[in-house]
């Protein structure tokens, strides 16, 4: 009976929005959480498979009816990507084509009448067709999640969309069994239905959905792709691309359905069953490559989610601008299970391989008087010289040990110990020491001779997430690579440590000089992320804009030990960053391969 009343009831939503709800909120959802700056709950899970979902609802749900929105990403983008946030300086570009979130956050601020809950399913290796051919009993997974979601959300309809290599998750739906759920109300494919085959019965199928409620909406979104070139090659096969496959699915239709054709817009739409199927392929005369412009910039999403309904005119435009732009959050989603780290209490002491202090050897006061008026290369050696003699204070040589754990993607939990510098490398004693900016370069010098290595940005998030001091930063502008401007710097964060015993693991002072495979991309340069805020979020994404001699007073090294503990065996961190299974213990970017990672960015061997 809802099924057929909810058409009828979104018809009135526009002469309804401007009416308070009567209905009383409800808390949160079992195993949800608050979620800011949109009122949010969330809860993440990942499946024994290695499937990641998280599911977004408004924090304060109503006994209306309730819509399930399940998004499948696209390949080789995370949940956190396709959900979306603002573009920053260094952020990954992923974060600023789909806006998944802030599309249905528009669509909440219009559909007074329903509740609407967002789940992204992300497929282990960052891809649902590989998913699907590696993973034994993968569409009935696909089917089993679909169900459970629903269950767990109490959510009597479903929308199936997708984007690219997500469509494989729908072609997983279909396949699991002879018809598609009675909850499904509308599929949607983003430039997303490659895997179409009339062989494996999917026109079919997808017909007799159709054909089973009046109200059920099938939406394809494409382009034509067939002559698209990337560095003078193709970029689809002679029978691949969206395009084909669209031309695939309207040919299976026109033997059962009447279809006409009509343009809207930049678009060629066709249409049938009275609406019911709706295709929009874009004829794409400048021959571009618009696989995820359709998604994002075209407002995509927001158009297959309303066709069909009072609400398909009140969002915005179909083809662009951005409908969303007020609802793009500006920090990316955090997964907590990948943050989570503590201070392992258990652990063994592990110490920094570097020789003991010289008797003679600068304080950190008699050191700045040294370099002041160096210039930058002689700074930098005479500093590269002090940190290989062994003049650092013993605070930094007792290691901090941080206790994490990842899931890879056969859904195996692992969990380690790795030991980080309690604070940055400095010269001097703990009586009087001097935080010393270095260059990548300078810094991998020092971790080769000391057994120890540079930091990934995942790691920079568990120092600060474990951390026992956690300041507030402290930005300058004047003069920002001078030896005296290290040294104020320094002054301050010992201002804001006054009275706090030495040893503690500090977070908040600096940005870190990280580890990332951006470098392979960028070489000769020095990669920067984190100098983290009171909330935990850093004010420097990862950033490689910067040469590699290029040094200033916010930059610090924090080494690690190559020595961790992983699931009770000792491994060397270089070891862990390169296996694909356990790299997700100190890496959010895959494997990292670190000699290579040197060689490209030109560190020396």
């Amino acid at each position: 009976m809802l099924k057929t009343l909810l058409p009828r009831i979104l018809a009135f939503a526009s002469l309804l929005t401007a009416m308070p709800s009567s209905t009383p909120a409800q808390a949160l959802l079992p195993g949800f959480q608050k979620s800011l700056p949109f009122n949010e709950q969330v809860k993440w899970s990942r499946l024994e498979s290695g499937v990641r979902v998280l599911v977004n609802a408004p924090a304060e749900l109503t006994d209306k009816p309730r819509v399930l929105v399940i998004f499948a990403t696209p390949n080789g983008n995370t949940i956190e990507q396709t959900l979306g946030c603002a573009a920053a300086k260094g952020l990954d570009w992923r974060f600023d084509i789909q806006h998944v979130a802030a599309q249905i956050r528009r669509l909440r601020e219009l559909d007074r009448e329903r509740e609407i809950v967002l789940a992204a399913v992300q497929a282990p290796k960052l891809s649902w067709p590989t998913f699907r051919r590696e993973q034994a009993g993968a569409n009935t997974i696909i089917r089993d999640l679909v169900a459970t979601l629903a269950k767990e959300v109490s959510a009597e309809q479903v929308v199936l969309t997708c984007h690219s290599g997500g469509g494989s998750f729908i072609f997983g739906e279909l396949n699991a069994a002879e018809a598609l759920p009675t909850s499904v109300e509308r599929i949607v494919f983003l430039d997303a239905n490659y895997s179409y085959s009339d062989d494996e019965g999917h026109g079919d199928k997808l017909l007799a959905w159709l054909n089973g409620d009046a109200i059920r909406r099938l939406v394809v979104v494409a382009y034509d792709d067939r002559e698209l070139t990337l560095n003078g090659k193709k970029v689809v096969g002679h029978d691949g691309g969206t395009f084909r496959a669209s031309q695939r699915m309207l040919n299976r239709f026109r033997h059962d359905v009447e279809l006409t054709e009509r343009d809207v817009g930049p678009f060629k739409q066709t249409a049938g069953l009275n609406g019911q199927i709706q295709f929009f392929v874009h004829p794409n005369p400048d021959n571009k490559i618009l696989h995820s412009v359709l998604v994002g910039e075209m407002n995509g999403l927001l158009h297959g989610l309303t066709l069909g309904t009072d609400l398909a005119d009140k969002w915005g435009t179909f083809g662009g601008p951005r409908a969303y732009s007020k609802w793009i959050q500006p920090q990316p989603f955090v997964d907590p299970s990948i943050v989570r780290a503590v201070i392992a209490a258990d652990a063994p002491e592990v110490r920094l391989a570097i020789p003991a202090r010289p008797a003679n050897a600068p304080t950190g006061s008699r050191f700045l008087q040294q370099i002041t008026n160096l210039p930058r290369d002689q700074r930098e050696a005479a500093i590269l010289r002090e940190l290989l003699s062994g003049n650092v204070p013993d605070s930094l040589r007792h290691l901090k040990p941080i206790r994490v754990h990842a899931t890879d993607d056969s859904g195996v939990k692992h969990i380690a110990t790795y030991f980080v510098m309690a604070d940055y490398l400095a010269v001097g004693i703990d009586g009087d020491f001097f935080r010393v900016p270095i260059t990548p370069a300078t810094a991998a010098a020092i971790a080769e001779k000391c057994d120890a290595s540079l930091i990934t940005a995942k790691v920079s998030d568990d120092v600060f997430a474990a951390a026992e001091l956690k300041l507030d930063p402290k930005p300058l502008t004047k003069d920002r690579d001078s030896a005296g401007t290290f040294w104020q710097h320094h002054q301050i964060i010992e201002e804001q440590l006054r009275n706090k015993p030495r040893g503690l693991l500090v977070a908040g002072i600096k940005k870190d000089v990280v580890l990332t495979n951006r470098l392979k991309e960028k070489p000769h340069k020095v990669a920067i992320y984190g100098w983290h805020e009171s909330n935990g979020r850093p004010i420097q994404p990862v950033y490689v804009g910067h040469v590699d001699w290029y040094v200033d007073y916010s930059h610090g090294v924090r080494l690690m030990s190559q020595q961790m503990i992983v699931d009770d065996r000792p491994l060397k961190v270089a070891d862990v960053l390169k296996d694909s299974r356990l790299c997700p213990l100190l890496s959010t970017e895959g494997p990292m391969d670190v000699a290579e990672l040197r060689q490209a960015a030109g560190w020396g061997r």
